[in-house]
């Protein structure tokens, strides 16, 4: 993903988010999440996430109950990309792994925004080789839309005449919780050891 493209693409995100947060935004003596939470979500997360029904490594169709039955980390790219989703689901999977050592269990997640390339097979694969945990989802045209719409994420797939088109996208991991949905996102600059503290947090306070 070009750099100027990447920008553009987590401006309009990030702009959407804000917008959501700040109409929302209030103090709430009855979040149990308060302290783990970032200034910029409190009152918002409600907005965010929700029902999705996608296709997995096995070719089979799964929805948001399926998927999330612990704390999860989810991140919206595509397995032909050159640089950001290698570096940023790597990290996820080391933060994941930084939980692991502490005793708690949590699942990474990745969905492709790139269903025309990223059938079943390769979807998995991509997701196994980072993490034996790693859940690879794709789906339809129609079904990926839906899921993006679903956490405000941005996707655009450049004209291409061949197979070899890149696809601009945001850069967001969603913190999302059974029973309780989207919690809290992290930007591409949030370490592992970030993630996974902040995880931790939210964890225990279920």
């Amino acid at each position: 993903m070009t750099r100027i493209y990447a920008f553009v693409a987590a401006a309009v995100v990030i702009a959407g988010l804000a917008g959501v947060y700040m109409a929302t935004m209030v103090t709430r003596s009855d979040d149990q999440f308060a302290s783990c939470r970032s200034g910029a979500v409190a009152g918002g997360s409600a907005q965010i996430g929700g029902p999705f029904e996608l296709v997995n490594s096995k070719g089979e169709t799964v929805t948001d109950a399926d998927v999330i039955t612990e704390p999860s980390l989810i991140y919206f790219g595509y397995t032909f990309c050159p640089d950001v989703c290698p570096l940023d689901t790597a990290r996820n999977a080391e933060a994941i792994d930084l939980l692991a050592e502490r005793g708690y269990s949590a699942t990474p997640v990745f969905i492709s925004v790139d269903p025309r390339r990223d059938t079943p097979e390769v979807v998995g694969d991509f997701a196994f080789n980072l993490h034996e945990k790693m859940i690879g989802l794709t789906g339809s045209d129609a079904q990926v839309k839906a899921a993006s719409q679903a956490y405000k994420t941005y996707y655009k797939a450049h004209p291409a005449d061949d197979e070899y088109y890149l696809v601009d996208h945001s850069t967001f991991s969603y913190l999302v919780l059974p029973e309780y949905g989207f919690v809290e996102f992290f930007r591409r600059d949030t370490t592992s050891e970030q993630i996974a503290e902040t995880m931790a947090c939210f964890i225990d306070a279920m």
